[in-house]
């Protein structure tokens, strides 16, 4: 068994989702509130006649809670949450996912809506409905919407389990592995509105891991050429002689 092999593929495939996921990220900087994605990669090991092999696992993606910077508007329907918390939107199938992506739109029911179409919800996960003529709402920290004197509503911040596991869905959206709960304390969580939250995407870092992903990819190539060729050369010398 030609163990080196079989080791540099499994390199390389595991390179090459590092490579993809990288090059989202980067493709993605200037994508408000996007969250960037990580790559975890395990030591997978099996037994050969000459002792245990290890080979890369396939890896798991991650997505970043990390916040990414604000960047002021002064649009009254834009909000940029503050904390571990997220947005919490309708998604098509009629679960609730949840964004950090805070450019809100309101159609000509009053309905408040992400920029991708989606429905925004409240606390209760139901829909706001604003007055078109009620001129420009007041958002609070604790996602209250008034306008004028009247509160017509309460944005849904909701806190994700840091075990859940974050999957994406819809557009610039994430679907949860266990439910979003509803904040309730705003001391350190809140929105501020006029803001947006840009990517959390580390430019240099994206680069670096490129140039890195690059070499390390050239480097397992090398490593199967050269393994491709020894057997081939094992296979002039012991095959049959005469």
């Amino acid at each position: 068994m030609q163990s080196s092999l079989y080791v540099a593929l499994s390199s390389q495939i595991a390179l090459e989702k590092r490579l993809t996921t990288t090059a989202n990220n980067v493709a993605n900087m200037a994508t408000v509130g996007f969250r960037a994605e990580e790559v975890s990669f395990s030591e997978l090991l099996a037994r050969s006649n000459r002792g245990e092999v290890a080979f890369v696992g396939p890896g798991k993606t991650t997505i970043s809670r990390a916040a990414g910077p604000t960047t002021k508007t002064d649009s009254a329907l834009d909000v940029a949450v503050q904390g571990d918390a997220w947005l919490g939107v309708k998604g098509p199938k009629g679960d609730t996912l949840y964004t950090r992506d805070g450019r809100l739109t309101m159609d000509a029911n009053g309905q408040l809506r992400t920029v991708g179409g989606m429905p925004v919800v409240d606390p209760g996960g139901g829909p706001l409905l604003l007055d078109p003529q009620a001129g420009p709402p007041v958002i609070g920290r604790d996602g209250s919407i008034h306008q004028g004197v009247n509160q017509v509503g309460a944005l849904g911040v909701f806190s994700i389990d840091p075990k859940a596991t974050l999957t994406r869905s819809g557009e610039n959206a994430v679907a949860a592995s266990l439910p979003g709960r509803p904040v309730q304390d705003f001391t350190r969580i809140g929105l501020v509105q006029g803001y947006v939250e840009g990517a959390n995407v580390n430019p240099i870092m994206e680069m670096t891991r490129l140039i890195a992903i690059q070499r390390a990819f050239e480097s397992a190539a090398t490593m199967t050429s050269e393994a491709d060729t020894t057997l081939t050369g094992a296979v002039k010398t012991l095959g049959p002689q005469g």
